[in-house]
């Protein structure tokens, strides 16, 4: 059951993470395309500021279970390389259950705020006026992920121990 979930939970991190690179690729030709018609037609650009701002955003919390599970977070490991094992994996145990409170509290809290956009309709203050739910909802998936892949890591530290 355990591996398990934590095998689902790392599939669900790396999908999330080809969503990601998805949506900053997309960004980057609307990018191109919002500098081609603004400097070369004179058109007006709208939208496309927005949705740079927001789909570059939305990349940052859908990739950050993928960051986790493969450890590419900046990390200060000065006091782990001088440490016994078993102190190396109690400090992993503490760092990984402060990372799960932490984002679980930003979870609900990002719940509360998607919850509100989407009841009282809230839309951007901007020109293009979406609902503000769409640009939260990344916010929302994204800790929900990282909770889960926190949770795997535990596990993973559990399944490890001699």
């Amino acid at each position: 059951m355990t591996r398990h979930l934590i095998a689902i939970t790392d599939g669900l991190s790396k999908a999330f993470a080809v969503v990601a690179v998805l949506l900053l690729i997309a960004a980057m030709l609307v990018i191109c395309q919002m500098v081609f018609s603004r400097y070369i037609f004179r058109w007006p650009t709208i939208w496309q500021t927005d949705f740079v701002i927001y789909a570059a955003t939305a990349a940052v919390f859908l990739g950050a279970p993928y960051v986790l599970l493969t450890k590419g977070h900046v990390g200060v490991d000065v006091i782990e390389t001088v440490v016994q094992p078993r102190t190396k994996r109690v400090l992993r145990y503490i760092g990984s259950a402060l990372g799960l409170t932490f984002c679980a509290t930003m979870f609900i809290a990002s719940w509360m705020y998607f919850h509100e956009a989407w009841d009282e309709g809230w839309t951007t203050s901007s020109l293009w006026r979406i609902p503000l739910w769409i640009p939260v909802l990344p916010m929302l998936i994204g800790f929900g992920l990282l909770c889960l892949q926190y949770l795997a890591e535990i596990l993973k530290l559990k399944d490890a121990e001699p």
